[in-house]
């Protein structure tokens, strides 16, 4: 499994960005999938994280729910991470990550198997 991140950047206050992540699987419906974030000198935390099969479950962290939107699109392969009325905290490296089926929205971190690389948002 290979995760991808794209769509990071600078962004001013209160702008918007989306990040994207493209998930090389035969079995992309099976994995719970969920998007992390590491700012500098600090550690990492799950932003949100969505359900396998068609997302129906989603969980956000506190500081970011109602702004950030989390999905996927199976045909695609991919995963979503809208971001909106971005905030100068939400400065980090974002990371999506993959769980193997069985799993949960709300599994810890070392649950998840495979990590793509990061791409870096940073808002001023």
């Amino acid at each position: 499994v290979q995760l991808v991140e794209s769509g990071g950047g600078s962004v001013q206050a209160g702008g918007s960005l989306r990040l994207s992540c493209a998930v090389s699987t035969y079995t992309f419906s099976n994995y719970c999938l969920a998007w992390f974030r590491q700012p500098l000198g600090k550690e990492r935390e799950r932003v949100a994280s969505i359900s396998d099969a068609g997302g129906a479950r989603q969980l956000y962290a506190d500081s970011v729910q109602g702004r950030f939107t989390i999905s996927r699109d199976n045909a695609k392969e991919m995963l979503y991470l809208q971001m909106n009325n971005l905030k100068s905290e939400d400065t980090a490296m974002y990371f999506c990550a993959a769980n193997w089926y069985p799993c949960e929205v709300d599994d810890p971190e070392h649950s998840y198997r495979w990590w793509g690389q990061g791409t870096q948002v940073t808002v001023s």
